[in-house]
C-alpha cells in the first residue's frame, strides 16, 4: 500500500537586533529512495537567498545559502508532495557475514559510537545477550524493544544535545533519545547502525486531504545483510506513514536547519509540520 503525502515544514530564528549576516545549511526535502519517491518541492526563505543544492556524504539532500543583509528574523519554509509505500522485505543472514573484514571496513563509520550515540559497559553487556538470542535481524529488532521498554516517552526532560548515555540514565527522553540509544546498542552488538530524520504520519485513518499537526520524527535504520528500518520510540512499522529526509550517524549530521551567524542573541520561532494524505 503506498500513500502521497504533502509535507509543510517552517522553521527559524529571531534575533533581539538585526543581524548582520547568517551561513545556513538546510535538510528539509524528503528523499527519493527504496520505495519513497519525492514529487515536488519547494523551499522559501526570508530574508530572500539563492540556495545551493548538494548532496552530502551521507545522501541527504542539503540547501546551503547565505544573508548578508541585517535581518531580525529567519525563516525557512519547505513544502513537498512525496509518495510513500509499505514495509520492505527483510533479508536474513548470518553473523558470519556481519564480521567478514569487508564488511566492517565498509560500514566503520555506522559501527563506531558518536557524538550523541555513546559507547557504555552497560550496552555491551545487555548488546551480548541480545546477540546470543537470535541472527542479526532478530538482534536489531529486539534492541529497538529493549529500547522502547528502557525509556518513557517523555518531553522536556532532554534537549537537542542530551547523548544516549543521558537519556538512558533518565529512563526519559522523545524519539531523538529513543533513536541515540538504539544506534549505541546496535553498534556495541555488532550492526551497523545509521540515524533517520522525517516525519511520520499522525493520523493512520486520516481522511484524504485533511491537514493535521505533526512534528519532526526520528527512527533508525540497521545493516544485516540490506538496511532494517526500526522504530524504537513508538515500534510502529516503518511503512507509509514515514516520511524520510536525512540520514546520518546521528542527529548532529540531520539537523533541519543548522548555521552561524554574526549578531545578537537569537531565539527559535518554533517549528511548525503540517502533514496531509492526498492519496
Amino acid at each position: 500500500m503506498s500513500w502521497r503525502i504533502a509535507v509543510r515544514h517552517r522553521t527559524g530564528y529571531q534575533y533581539g537586533s538585526p543581524a548582520r549576516a547568517s551561513y545556513n545549511e538546510v535538510r528539509m526535502t524528503p528523499a527519493t529512495t527504496g520505495g519513497q519517491h519525492q514529487l515536488s518541492t519547494r523551499l522559501d526563505i526570508r530574508p530572500d537567498a539563492r540556495p545551493l543544492r548538494y548532496v552530502d556524504y551521507w545522501g541527504t539532500q542539503v540547501h546551503a545559502f547565505d544573508v548578508h543583509v541585517q535581518h531580525t528574523e529567519l525563516v525557512v519554509t519547505a513544502t513537498s508532495v512525496v509518495e510513500t509505500a509499505g514495509p520492505m522485505s527483510a533479508p536474513d543472514v548470518g553473523w558470519d557475514t556481519l564480521a567478514a573484514p569487508a564488511v566492517r571496513d565498509r560500514y566503520a563509520e555506522l559501527l563506531a559510537p558518536s557524538r550523541y550515540a555513546v559507547a557504555e559497559e552497560e550496552l555491551d553487556a545487555v548488546a551480548r545477550s541480545l546477540r546470543a538470542a537470535g541472527s542479526p535481524a532478530e538482534t536489531g529488532r529486539a534492541a529497538a524493544h529493549w529500547v522502547h521498554q528502557t525509556l518513557d516517552y517523555v518531553r522536556g526532560t532532554t534537549s537537542v544535545g542530551t547523548t544516549s548515555a543521558e537519556a538512558r540514565a533518565l529512563g526519559q527522553g522523545v524519539c531523538q533519545d529513543f533513536s541515540h540509544l538504539a544506534l549505541a546498542l546496535l553498534r556495541s552488538a555488532g550492526l551497523p547502525a545509521r540515524y533517520v530524520s522525517g516525519y511520520l504520519h499522525p493520523g493512520p485513518d486520516a481522511a484524504l486531504d485533511e491537514r493535521l499537526s505533526a512534528e519532526s520524527h526520528a527512527w533508525v535504520e540497521f545493516w544485516a545483510g540490506d538496511w532494517i528500518p526500526v522504530d524504537p520510540s513508538n515500534l510502529s512499522e516503518v511503512a507509509e506513514r514515514h516520511v524520510l529526509v536525512a540520514r546520518g550517524r546521528d542527529y548532529a549530521d540531520v539537523r533541519p536547519l543548522a548555521g552561524v551567524y554574526s549578531g545578537p542573541a537569537a531565539h527559535s520561532l518554533g517549528v511548525t509540520v503540517e502533514l496531509t494524505r492526498l492519496r
